[in-house]
């Protein structure tokens, strides 16, 4: 009994289960995965808007790129010119008389007066030649005057004489008639030898060259002891020259577009140079009526008084003519033009791409020009345009049309 007591009750074994996780550690895990999951969808979402982002930049860097490559330029549109215009052309101012003075007698210059710019008047002695030859024979022909006067004279009062005999039937008819005859040939001969004693008288008067007419001396072209050769088969040399200042004509060539209005009577103003600020009035007083068919121009003469001999012949001048009754016409700044083998042209906007329009250039306004034909008043015409510049090439207008 004690042994049964003592002994030991032995259970029967069972295998041992693990034991379950706390719960605490089930909640790390899920957490922990849920914030990798979060971390995922961001990392997604990052990279998407990455690649987004760039790709919008890439749009929008392609669009600045494709803006940039358009280039910007600046128009204007063509304006009209001023309704009282003025023509400026370039003229010459000439003499209103202007004449070479040539010797017509042979000799050697013995003196001469008057230099260049003096003034002299009409009929004033100039210079004087000395021509010996000229002399001797004006003495020779007036001791045959003298000579031939003797025998008229005698025959003549030999045929009065035979004439009285011829009432008394004291000489024949026919003697009668060879002494009228002899007397008529006398008589002949005293006219030629005055003639040819005044022809020298004339060619002598040649020594003493005169002015022609009021003027001013502008040339001379002799000293004295000179030789003057006035032959009739030498080309002879020009002693002095002389103009006329009071009135000075100045020649112009005025464009064949505007010929029409390039009336006698209009006003012109003449400026010159070395005359800053001042304007001499003039008046165009007529034209040559006929086109030249070298330039297409119309020569019109100017006439300006010139009291005081400020304005000299020969003057480079601007002529402003004064076009009152003209149409107004369409005008462009001068830096629009292209000049091009196919002439003159501009280059336009129209529908956003540039064209190169061939245009007809009237006047010269300075800084404008007129245009007569190619283009219109809503033209957007570009300013300062590149020599390289070439037609359908898109543009931008800048800040739109001026």
């Amino acid at each position: 009994m004690n042994n049964i007591e003592d002994t030991e009750v032995i259970q029967p074994q069972t295998e041992s289960k693990p034991a379950a996780r706390p719960q605490a550690g089930r909640g790390f895990w899920i957490s922990l995965a849920a914030l990798l999951l979060a971390g995922a969808v961001l990392l997604g979402y990052s990279i998407l808007s990455g690649i987004g982002l760039r790709a919008s930049a890439a749009v929008q860097l392609k669009h600045q790129a494709d803006a940039l490559a358009v280039p910007t330029v600046s128009v204007i549109h063509p304006g009209y010119s001023s309704a009282a215009e003025e023509l400026t052309l370039p003229g010459t101012m000439q003499a209103f008389i202007e004449t070479p003075i040539w010797a017509r007698s042979s000799g050697y210059l013995r003196r001469w007066y008057f230099d260049i710019g003096a003034h002299v008047q009409a009929g004033q002695l100039l210079a004087e030649i000395e021509a010996p030859e000229i002399d001797r024979q004006l003495q020779q022909a007036r001791a045959d005057l003298e000579t031939a006067s003797a025998n008229y004279n005698f025959a003549k009062s030999t045929a009065e004489r035979y004439q009285a005999l011829l009432k008394t039937d004291s000489v024949a008819q026919q003697d009668v008639d060879q002494k009228v005859s002899a007397a008529a040939a006398q008589k002949a001969v005293v006219d030629s030898m005055t003639q040819n004693v005044q022809r020298l008288l004339q060619i002598q008067s040649f020594q003493k060259v005169t002015a022609p007419f009021d003027g001013v001396i502008t040339a001379r072209n002799v000293d004295v002891g000179a030789l003057i050769d006035a032959g009739a088969n030498s080309p002879g040399k020009e002693l002095f020259h002389e103009a006329q200042t009071g009135v000075l004509r100045t020649w112009v060539s005025v464009p064949e577009d505007n010929s029409r209005v390039a009336q006698p009577g209009i006003v012109a103003d003449i400026t010159l140079g070395e005359f800053p600020g001042r304007i001499f009035r003039g008046t165009l007083v007529r034209t040559s009526n006929a086109i030249d068919l070298a330039s297409r121009t119309l020569l019109v003469e100017v006439d300006v008084q010139n009291p005081k001999g400020e304005l000299l012949p020969g003057a480079y001048v601007t002529v402003h003519l004064k076009l009152s009754g003209h149409t107004q016409a369409l005008t462009v700044p001068v830096n629009t033009l292209l000049f091009r083998s196919e002439g003159t042209q501009v280059a336009v906007v129209r529908g956003g791409r540039t064209q190169l329009v061939p245009i007809r250039v009237g006047r010269d306004f300075g800084n404008q020009l007129e245009v007569i034909a190619g283009l219109t008043p809503s033209d957007q015409v570009i300013l300062n345009p590149s020599d390289s510049i070439s037609p359908g090439v898109a543009v931008h207008v800048e800040g739109g049309s001026r």
